[in-house]
């Protein structure tokens, strides 16, 4: 006898790529705001662009990690696990993220 309570089926939402294709589906129909501010809470949205202000910085390359914490109010952990991400890029997509996040600064 099956409970009513148990779930049936398996999630529509398996893959990194799930994720990918439902964010640019709502870039193309400019609901992005939208569909984040409904994936994700205040916390994550903070985190999220604490974590763009710590890679523009750490590639900016003007300050030390300390000085980045400092000016962002996260922890040195957190500057830290931002360049050990960047240390595994290629230097074809560190170049790629460069431009990404200067030419949001600059439209800005």
């Amino acid at each position: 006898m099956t409970n009513a309570t148990e779930p049936k089926g398996t999630p529509e939402f398996e893959r990194w790529q799930d994720v990918l294709s439902l964010l640019e589906q709502s870039c193309q129909q400019e609901q992005l705001d939208f569909l984040l501010s409904m994936l994700l809470t205040f916390d994550e949205r903070e985190a999220l662009l604490a974590r763009m202000n710590i890679l523009h910085e750490l590639m900016k390359g003007e300050h030390s990690q300390r000085q980045i914490s400092q000016m962002l109010g996260v922890g040195v952990a957190t500057i830290t696990r931002g360049s050990t991400e960047l240390k595994k890029l290629e230097q074809d997509k560190k170049q790629q993220l460069q431009r990404m996040l200067q030419a949001a600064v600059d439209k800005e």
